[in-house]
């Protein structure tokens, strides 16, 4: 299914051969991209469990986010609400609109199911530029803290890393049409 097309993007359903082409591309950009990843992703789109998206750029897969109806884990799986899961742009297409247009898809898939949207952010700063567009966009932080490998993180917690489990959880209020 296509979602948006302005003949330079195109935003439609990830498909298998999109699986090799951003494991392949983020290996090359230093990235730790295991194909399992995309593969799991197609699974569950085509069990309906998610909308895997998958932003073409001048012929070329660039970006990716995947919409999951019913949340993965986390402080919202029990409000019913969409998740926004494993959210990327490779780097040679970044500044490019490709995020927001992402993002903006991603959204008006989540406003089909609920009012509200959510996602969880890594914290080390290879998380930065999602960070920052994410509080762009109207993300706000859910108020249970940084969260590490699926549990919430006690105060003065010692064992944890900054590694990519260390993420704070955000939601969004969708805006109804």
């Amino acid at each position: 299914m296509i979602y948006y097309d302005n003949n330079e993007l195109v935003i439609r359903n990830m498909e298998e051969a999109d699986a090799r082409v951003f494991t392949d591309e983020e290996t090359a950009q230093g990235w730790h991209a295991d194909i399992s990843k995309y593969l799991t992703r197609l699974r569950d789109q085509a069990e309906g469990k998610c909308v895997a998206l998958t932003a073409v750029y001048q012929g070329h897969p660039a970006g990716y986010v995947n919409v999951y109806l019913t949340g993965l884990g986390g402080p919202f799986v029990e409000k019913g609400w969409p998740e926004i899961v494993d959210f990327g742009v490779l780097e040679k297409y970044r500044r490019k609109g490709i995020g927001s247009r992402l993002m903006d898809t991603a959204e008006q898939i989540g406003a089909q199911y609920a009012d509200t949207i959510w996602l969880c952010v890594g914290l080390h700063n290879g998380y930065g530029s999602a960070q920052r567009m994410y509080i762009k966009r109207g993300y706000i932080p859910d108020g249970t803290g940084v969260w590490y490998q699926g549990k919430p993180c006690e105060q003065y917690e010692t064992e944890i890393a900054n590694d990519d489990s260390l993420v704070l959880f955000l939601s969004k209020t969708l805006s109804s049409k």
